[in-house]
């Protein structure tokens, strides 16, 4: 059987000046530190047998796979399983400690964590992250894929193929900004996880890391 891998990269980071929630919101793209960390990617993957470049299609994910393509000559494809969740606080200013959480307004939203009640449920994100994942490994067959999608999908989509319980810690989320979670295929069936930062010099520097609003 063939030997595949497939990348999953989350995106750099986002202009975000209003620190709000973004999610699917349209206009929200890369800011100079993002297109700094999406090089520092393309770079981490120079030396890797590329065949395959598909993202979100939201802006800061097409803008974060558009170095890797061209460092390999190949077009970005748009593959919608790989979009950011939908979330009911899309555009509101959410964070912990501001009292979003606390706000009785709020608790019908909050009601299970386990669905979750407030966005799309943990299942479906998982299966469609999934299905990106093997049509991605189909069509790099023997070699290798990049997919740029976001934070919670990405985590949402490891702990479903590690056969974790989907619901979790936000904060305990091993997913920084530009950071790899690659699939090792053998045929059809996984049999290895890595993890790797090509970025990690960068996100020291980055607001969005240290707010952890990013997306």
């Amino acid at each position: 059987m063939s030997k595949t891998v497939v990348h999953v990269l989350r995106h750099g980071e986002v202009h975000n000046p209003d620190q709000i929630l973004y999610g699917r919101l349209p206009g929200f793209r890369l800011s100079e530190l993002g297109v700094q960390m999406a090089k520092a990617a393309a770079q981490g993957l120079a030396d890797r047998e590329i065949v395959h470049v598909v993202a979100s299609p939201l802006e800061r994910a097409q803008q974060t796979a558009e170095p890797i393509a061209a460092q390999f000559g190949l077009p970005v494809g748009v593959d919608e399983r790989l979009i950011e969740s939908a979330n009911w606080f899309e555009g509101k200013k959410v964070s912990p400690g501001d009292g979003s959480f606390r706000d009785p307004r709020n608790w019908w939203v909050l009601r299970d964590p386990v669905t979750p009640s407030w966005g799309e449920a943990y299942r479906v994100i998982a299966e469609r992250m999934f299905a990106a994942v093997h049509a991605a490994r189909v069509a790099a067959e023997g070699r290798e894929a990049v997919l740029v999608s976001h934070q919670l999908p990405i985590w949402t989509l490891r702990r479903y193929v590690e056969r974790k319980r989907l619901w979790h810690d936000p904060r305990k989320r091993q997913c920084g900004l530009a950071s790899l979670t690659s699939f090792h295929f053998d045929g059809a069936k996984v049999v290895g996880i890595g993890y790797s930062e090509p970025a990690a010099h960068l996100i020291a520097l980055s607001a969005t890391a240290r707010t952890a609003k990013g997306a």
